[in-house]
């Protein structure tokens, strides 16, 4: 019987990635402690987008931070997502995440350039920061089960279709409803304003998504 040389990818750099995380959320814990346990309470309480969200401050050294777990582990999961479903890439794996990282990056922060100047357009800049704040939050925190998946789907059990497409379904789902959920706290204000409100929708919620899954897939 010959013996088959397995090929094994180091995961050393992920678990790198993942402890820098780690490490950030450990400086939040200990810069922000209160407003970091309101931020963790958000499934039963509602008190950090009530209250930290009349800051309007999208910008805070807390939030940019998260953002920054946000951007490490949605892109680890991106190419898990792609190394799983397109087979292993054909430069390596460090160069294809920092690409992912960057492109990720890139989008978000476009699609809330565009957010912010269409609203300045409209007069619309409080309530804009507003919006750009809670929607922010919710995916911050939704950035923290990505987390906990990643690490799973990285050291404890091997990705799966259909563990794959239920994180994918259930992501999906949550970050509709933190939509809804920003949606509902503004229903009076969108009320007022809603034929901009679908402008919008259309324009800046739904077509880069569309965008992005065209130019992804070909």
């Amino acid at each position: 019987m010959q013996a088959i040389e397995r090929q094994v990818e180091s995961t050393d750099w992920i678990t790198i990635i993942l402890v820098v995380c780690i490490l950030i959320l450990a400086i939040i814990r200990n810069r922000y402690p209160q407003r970091f346990g309101e931020f963790l309470s958000m499934l039963t309480s509602n008190k950090f987008m009530m209250f930290k969200g009349k800051e309007n401050n999208a910008f805070h050294p807390f939030n940019i931070l998260l953002f920054l777990v946000n951007i490490a582990v949605v892109s680890l999961l991106l190419l898990l997502f792609y190394t799983f479903f397109e087979g292993a890439p054909g430069i390596s794996p460090k160069i294809l995440y920092i690409r992912i990282a960057t492109g990720y990056t890139c989008f978000v922060m476009v699609k809330t350039g565009i957010e912010k100047i269409i609203a300045n357009i409209f007069g619309l800049d409080q309530q804009m920061d507003e919006y750009i704040f809670k929607k922010l939050g919710y995916r911050n925190f939704l950035a923290l089960f990505v987390f906990i998946a990643v690490v799973f789907l990285t050291y404890a059990v091997s990705p799966t279709r259909n563990i794959l497409y239920g994180l994918l379904l259930f992501l999906l789902l949550s970050n509709g409803l933190g939509l809804f959920m920003v949606i509902k706290q503004n229903q009076r204000l969108i009320s007022q304003q809603l034929f901009y409100f679908i402008l919008y929708l259309c324009a800046l919620e739904i077509a880069p998504y569309i965008i992005l899954y065209k130019v992804v897939t070909k």
